[in-house]
């Protein structure tokens, strides 16, 4: 957690709080090793949210990246 915690611009407390709420959330899984805890996504939460996004957003999520990468950005500004 030290590593991750000092790559954020937030306390350690807080970074420890959204480690397990990531973990109860499934999104996470932790591996004791030694005295330090090993964190990585958890194939299987992601997997279930990026479900839920599409069946939530479905089309209009496409649509917009299509938009998105047909929009030429505005110069002079």
């Amino acid at each position: 957690m030290g590593e991750i915690a000092d790559a954020l611009p937030i306390s350690r407390p807080a970074v420890s709080r959204h480690l397990r709420l990531l973990k109860d959330a499934g999104l996470v899984v932790e591996e004791a090793l030694g005295t330090r805890r090993i964190y990585q996504l958890h194939n299987d939460g992601v997997d279930a949210v990026r479900s839920y996004l599409v069946e939530v957003w479905g089309e209009a999520a496409a649509r917009f990246t299509l938009a998105a990468e047909n929009t030429l950005p505005r110069r002079g500004r």
